[in-house]
């Protein structure tokens, strides 16, 4: 009797094929997670220059600042205060950090240290050289 010659894969490369097709997905995963961080990012950068505009327009035409509220009306804002990227998050817009004086509005990024200031206090920011957490505009005039 002859014995019959099986074509298969041994055990072994299978779990060669197996380990290195776990690799390749672990690293996408992680390569996606980061683009999705920065994508995240750029929309709080986004929104904090387009509210610093806003706000601006406001102080133009009524030559002061207000409350953010008063100051985020339809005609400035027409889709309302932006809201973050992740709802477990929320922008620093608060009653203390808009007067007559100014504003400071800030929005805590993902990416360590790829910020323009420090976590702001209740009643400014703190700006610093580009290596804090949060990214912070504030008025111009």
């Amino acid at each position: 009797m002859s014995k019959k010659q099986i074509n298969a894969f041994s055990l072994l490369e299978l779990l060669v094929v197996i380990s290195i097709m776990g690799l390749l997905i672990a690293m996408g995963a992680v390569a996606f997670a980061t683009v999705q961080q920065r994508g995240r990012d750029a929309k709080r950068r986004a929104d904090m220059q387009g509210i610093q505009k806003a706000f601006e327009q406001y102080n133009a035409v009524n030559s002061s600042y207000e409350a953010c509220s008063t100051m985020a009306t339809s005609e400035y804002l027409p889709a309302g205060l932006p809201t973050d990227p992740q709802p477990s998050k929320s922008y620093v817009i608060g009653a203390s950090n808009c007067d007559a004086d100014g504003y400071c509005i800030c929005a805590e990024l993902e990416g360590d240290g790829t910020g323009n200031a420090d976590a702001p206090t209740d009643t400014s920011c703190n700006f610093n050289s580009t290596d804090g957490n949060y990214f912070c505009v504030t008025n111009l005039q």
